[in-house]
């Protein structure tokens, strides 16, 4: 089907170079470029996917811009998580429409974008932080994507709780991830997703073993995504010089509810592979 562009829609323009912009058609106006400017009048009604020019018979064409492309024009004041973390962080935590879910770290509102993107108009994103900067920038972030009216950012610590339970998924993009982990854990559902981003092993470890003395988690995952790009000439396709490798660690976790003798029971298990690993460590001295 195809879709035609209407006055205020959110357009990709990208140019034969590559160098792109994303605007909204304000009827009057118009984009001013190196390469010679496009009027927006007369790019409403046009279906995504045309070729346009500019005045001065530059070639680029315009396109409907992905999560991708708008997390990635957001207007920043810290570090954003690239889409290639973005991305497989909302699959391994299943959002969907229709969740309702939260993250501590609003930062210029990447993550968030994404999560509004994908909760739908049905669901809704609450967003904590303590700076009321960086709120106001993501805010404005997501007042541009037309995602607004699905975020609701609030400006405090959540080391006293969240106001909101029984949440889908929640996301912690803080320093300190393991001391939020009670309030993250009152305010999910039971099975809830807990997704958390931190950028070196130290903070792994401290966190890995905070899940795990907390008795509140399952299913404990940590990973991190690697990404290559190619150049697409045809006569020549080979990997790009430069890639997106480490940009921190994922760690995942399903919110659970233990039973007082299977805590026991686990208390055990845990002696004897401790005992195990003693006598291990031992043998392999001796020899």
């Amino acid at each position: 089907m195809t879709v035609l562009t209407e006055a205020g829609d959110l357009v990709l323009l990208v140019g034969e170079d590559r160098k792109s912009f994303i605007r909204p058609l304000q009827p009057g106006d118009k984009l001013q470029t190196h390469r010679g400017e496009v009027l927006y009048d007369d790019l409403i009604g046009l279906p995504y996917g045309s070729e346009i020019r500019t005045h001065l018979g530059h070639r680029m064409f315009m396109l409907a811009p992905t999560t991708s492309d708008l997390i990635l024009d957001l207007r920043r004041q810290s570090q954003i998580m690239f889409p290639k973390d973005l991305g497989y962080a909302m699959i391994k935590m299943g959002i969907q429409p229709g969740h309702v879910v939260a993250e501590a770290g609003t930062g210029s509102g990447g993550l968030t974008l994404a999560l509004a993107t994908l909760v739908g108009a049905d669901g809704h994103v609450f967003s904590y932080d303590r700076r009321a900067d960086m709120q106001k920038l993501a805010r404005a972030n997501l007042r541009k994507a037309g995602l607004e009216a699905r975020a609701t950012f609030k400006l405090r610590d959540i080391a006293d709780g969240l106001d909101e339970t029984d949440l889908d998924a929640m996301f912690l993009d803080v320093t300190e991830p393991w001391e939020y982990l009670a309030p993250a854990r009152a305010a999910l559902a039971g099975g809830g997703c807990l997704g958390i981003l931190v950028p070196t092993i130290n903070q792994v470890q401290t966190l890995v073993d905070a899940l795990y003395d907390s008795r509140a988690w399952f299913m404990i995952e940590v990973e991190e995504t690697f990404l290559r790009g190619y150049k697409t000439v045809p006569q020549r396709i080979r990997p790009e010089d430069r890639m997106i490798a480490h940009t921190g660690y994922l760690i995942f976790a399903r919110a659970v509810t233990r039973l007082p003798e299977a805590e026991a029971e686990t208390e055990e298990l845990e002696a004897e592979d401790a005992g195990a690993a003693s006598v291990e460590s031992s043998e392999q001295q001796q020899r």
